[in-house]
C-alpha cells in the first residue's frame, strides 16, 4: 500500500539552508531583507484573492498591490465568492485587478482560490487574503526567491478596521510588527485545550515558534512545536507556492467547503510538503491584516465550525499524498465558472 501523507511528512526533512545561503551568496542580500525591485525580473507571479463581503478592506488591499515595487510580471486575479456587499463593484472597477469573476453561489475560500489557480498563468501562485495590505516590497521579496520546490511564507499584523471619513481603512505607517503574528510570538492560555493537538498547558507562557524552530527547519520530519507543526505554518493570508505543485496536489480539497472555517490551508501545506516542497519563511514579507467591522462576532462564528474541519484534515492525512490531480482541480473550477459572472 502507498504511504499515507502522515508517513510521508514524518520522513520528509525541511532543511532549506542550501537555498537561503545560495541566495545570499548570489545576490549579496540577506534572505530576510527587503528586496530591490530589479531582482526577480524573470519571475511571473499570479496573485490570487478570494473575496467574500470584504468591501471594508478591499480598496486598501488593491491599492497596495498597485504600489508594489517589482520588475516581475504580476497578474492579480480576484474571485468574488457570491458577496452581498460592494465587493463585486469594487473588483469590477479597480484598475489593478487583471481578471475577476463572481461565483454564482457561495462555495468557500478554498474553492474560490482553486478557480483563481485555474485561471492563473504565472509560475508562482501568491495566495493573498482580501484583508491583507502588503508593504511595497513584498512581491519583489517573493519574486526574487520563488522556486519550483519552495513554499514561501509571509506574516500578518492584525489591526482593527478604523475607517476614515470616506470609509477607507486607515493603515499605520511603517512596517507591520513581525511579533504580532502567532507563528512568531505565541501566548497560549492556561487550562484550554489547543485546537489541533488538544494539549493543555498548566500555565500561560510565551512561545517563539519561528525562532525556536530555526525558521521552521526543526519542524521537518513531522516534529511538532507544542500545538504547531510544519503544515500549520502555511497560512494562505500570504503564502507563495509553485503553480505546478499546487495543480498536482489538486489545490484546496473540496471537503473544506463554505461551511465552517480553518484547516484547508493546513492541508494544502501538508500536501505541498508531501509533494517535495520546502517551507521557508520570509520575515520581511508582512502585511497589515484588517479585522472585519464586527471581529468578535466573526471569530465566534469561525471557531464554532473549526472542529469538524480539523477532524477532516486528520482523516485526509491518513490517506496517500494526492498527486496528478490537476485535471480534477480543472473540472471543479470549470463547474463553478460555467455559472460565474465575468467582472473583468
Amino acid at each position: 500500500m502507498p504511504a499515507t501523507l502522515n508517513e510521508v511528512l514524518a520522513a520528509t526533512a525541511n532543511d532549506h539552508r542550501h537555498i537561503t545561503t545560495t541566495f545570499t551568496h548570489h545576490t549579496g542580500l540577506d534572505w530576510h531583507a527587503p528586496t530591490p525591485p530589479q531582482l526577480g525580473t524573470d519571475a511571473r507571479l499570479s496573485v490570487i484573492i478570494p473575496a467574500c463581503d470584504t468591501a471594508h478592506s478591499l480598496p486598501a488591499v488593491l491599492d497596495a498591490l498597485a504600489r508594489q515595487h517589482t520588475a516581475a510580471t504580476v497578474e492579480v486575479i480576484a474571485v468574488d465568492d457570491a458577496s452581498t456587499d460592494a465587493t463585486t463593484e469594487l473588483l469590477a472597477a479597480h484598475p489593478r485587478v487583471d481578471r475577476a469573476v463572481r461565483l454564482h453561489t457561495r462555495s468557500g475560500a478554498g474553492a474560490a482560490r482553486n478557480v483563481g489557480v485555474h485561471l492563473a498563468t504565472g509560475n508562482t501562485i501568491v495566495f493573498l487574503d482580501a484583508d491583507m495590505v502588503l508593504r511595497n516590497h513584498v512581491l519583489a521579496d517573493i519574486a526574487a526567491r520563488a522556486r519550483h520546490d519552495t513554499v514561501l511564507v509571509g506574516f500578518r499584523n492584525n489591526i482593527p478596521y478604523l475607517p476614515d471619513a470616506n470609509g477607507y481603512p486607515v493603515v499605520p505607517p511603517g512596517e507591520p510588527d513581525l511579533d504580532a503574528d502567532h507563528r512568531v510570538r505565541w501566548t497560549p492560555p492556561a487550562g484550554v485545550p489547543m485546537l489541533y493537538t488538544g494539549q493543555v498547558y498548566p500555565a500561560a507562557f510565551v512561545g517563539r515558534p519561528l525562532h525556536d524552530t530555526r525558521d521552521f527547519l526543526d519542524l521537518g520530519n513531522g516534529r511538532p512545536y507544542y500545538d504547531w507543526d510544519l503544515p500549520r505554518m502555511v497560512v494562505t493570508a500570504l503564502v507563495a507556492a509553485p503553480r505546478r505543485a499546487v495543480l498536482d496536489v489538486g489545490g484546496f480539497h473540496p471537503g473544506f467547503d463554505a461551511t465552517g472555517w480553518g484547516a484547508e490551508d493546513t492541508y494544502l501545506g501538508a500536501t505541498l510538503i508531501g509533494h517535495g516542497c520546502l517551507v521557508i519563511p520570509l520575515r520581511q514579507a508582512r502585511g497589515w491584516h484588517i479585522d472585519p467591522p464586527d471581529p468578535a462576532a466573526v471569530w465566534t462564528a469561525k471557531l464554532a465550525g473549526v472542529a469538524p474541519r480539523i477532524a477532516l484534515y486528520r482523516q485526509l492525512c491518513e490517506q496517500p499524498t494526492p498527486t496528478s490531480r490537476a485535471a480534477d482541480l480543472a473540472d471543479r473550477a470549470d463547474n463553478l465558472l460555467r455559472k460565474a459572472e465575468t467582472l473583468r
